[in-house]
């Protein structure tokens, strides 16, 4: 029996999707698109091979190649971040997450959070990474208004708790923390600030968000797919003041956390693809992070003129590159699914008040690969038309998702990376 006809039934739904996404907004705020380089790194033998450990104490031969491509990742992962250590190991943010809580804390410890109804990441929850090693979890307080960590309120709570570590991981991020009152807080009891940058890792790298670790932060984990338009996987940085015992000690936990931590092999070709996609940040990041910053606003400003009610009003909606959105009473679902049927890619998302997270009020919108499709203000002001005839005036969506067709025609090519030799980014390409 040849199972052929199922390899063909899989190649076909992948180019489905390549097809529907080329002829799509993409606009999920934890989605981006590869370069040609970085995806020429994950068909590579890199694929295939094991290296646990780090480059020149390995447990397994055959990594002299891959020793020097990890070690230039770190080495630009230090530039872009204007760090003294990063470790490129971890294959997800979430992984970066649980590395660093098994690194720092003990199971029963207290760690200070902010909760997942105001825009946490699942990882820093009880049902995810936290709540798997065993960690005593208390919320921050949270202003609606601001949405935002309320200062006066976390600072007293991080005095009265004394956590082991203050966490900020955010999916919902809107506007930078407050992480300099933080920090002084979780150091004057001896705590850790550790901050999940898994949303704004590329904003930060392109100098156009908070810089965690100049504004006292110990640790930084993040993803490497996001604002940052690499591969699919997570990393840790960090830049201790000195070069004490503590320092030392400290980058020893946090690389033990990572291996035999919560790691084996680490998926080598992702780490390649990870090394070029901070090069091409270092070249390209601040431009592009610019720009999807502008996008955001713009279509934010666009969205409330059109009759939505974004949250953030009151600072301008939005200083990252997300959006979110109130639509209704357990309406976000539906909401997603009526802008997916009219060729808009969304997700539905909790807002503040929101008690069941499977029927969220809110929709949660980014324009990272908006941006790099090469879209700009203008284009914003169309796309919040188009939402407008799906949400608010109901129009049909098959000929909404027509106009949608229409108006991606004329942005296929990507932009912000390393082309030489390359033809413009082509979706239909991919298979």
């Amino acid at each position: 029996m040849s199972w052929y006809n199922e390899v063909e039934y899989i190649r076909k739904q992948a180019k489905k999707n390549n097809e529907f996404f080329s002829n799509s907004l993409p606009m999920i705020a934890s989605e981006n698109v590869l370069s040609p380089l970085c995806r020429e790194m994950l068909i590579s033998d890199f694929h295939g091979r094991y290296a646990e450990g780090t480059p020149g104490h390995r447990y397994y031969e055959g990594c002299t190649f891959f020793d020097r491509v990890e070690e230039k990742a770190m080495e630009l992962a230090k530039k872009l971040f204007k760090c003294s250590y990063a470790d490129v190991r971890p294959t997800a943010g979430t992984t970066a997450n649980m590395a660093i809580l098994k690194a720092l804390m003990k199971p029963g410890e207290t760690a200070t959070v902010l909760d997942l109804a105001n825009g946490a990441h699942i990882s820093f929850g009880k049902w995810g990474a936290a709540g798997v090693r065993g960690i005593n979890l208390l919320s921050y307080p949270f202003s609606d208004e601001e949405m935002n960590i309320d200062v006066d309120g976390a600072i007293k709570l991080i005095k009265k708790v004394k956590p082991k570590l203050a966490l900020n991981g955010r999916s919902v991020f809107l506007f930078p923390s407050p992480i300099k009152e933080l920090a002084e807080a979780a150091h004057d009891v001896g705590a850790y600030l550790v901050y999940d940058a898994a949303h704004v890792l590329g904003l930060i790298g392109g100098k156009q968000f908070q810089d965690p670790l100049r504004d006292g932060a110990d640790v930084m984990s993040g993803s490497t797919h996001k604002t940052l338009p690499g591969p699919q996987g997570g990393m840790i940085v960090s830049d201790p003041d000195g070069d004490t015992d503590e320092d030392k000690s400290f980058l020893r936990k946090l690389g033990f956390g990572v291996f035999p931590g919560v790691t084996s092999s680490y998926h080598l070709h992702h780490v390649a693809a990870k090394a070029i996609a901070f090069a091409e940040h270092l070249e390209f990041g601040e431009a592009y992070a610019k720009q999807i910053i502008k996008n955001a606003q713009s279509f934010a400003q666009s969205l409330h003129e059109k009759g939505f009610k974004v949250f953030g009003e009151k600072l301008g909606f939005t200083k990252s590159h997300q959006i979110l959105l109130s639509i209704g009473p357990g309406k976000g679902r539906e909401a997603s699914k009526k802008l997916e049927d009219a060729g808009i890619v969304t997700n539905m998302n909790t807002i503040p008040g929101d008690k069941d997270p499977l029927n969220p009020s809110g929709l949660r919108l980014g324009t990272p690969e908006l941006t790099r499709l090469g879209m700009k203000e203008k284009e914003m002001d169309e796309i919040a038309e188009f939402y407008k005839r799906a949400l608010i005036d109901n129009k049909d969506p098959k000929r909404i998702k027509a106009d949608v067709k229409e108006f991606r025609k004329d942005f296929q090519e990507l932009y912000y990376c390393f082309k030489e030799g390359f033809r413009g980014y082509d979706y239909h390409e991919l298979i």
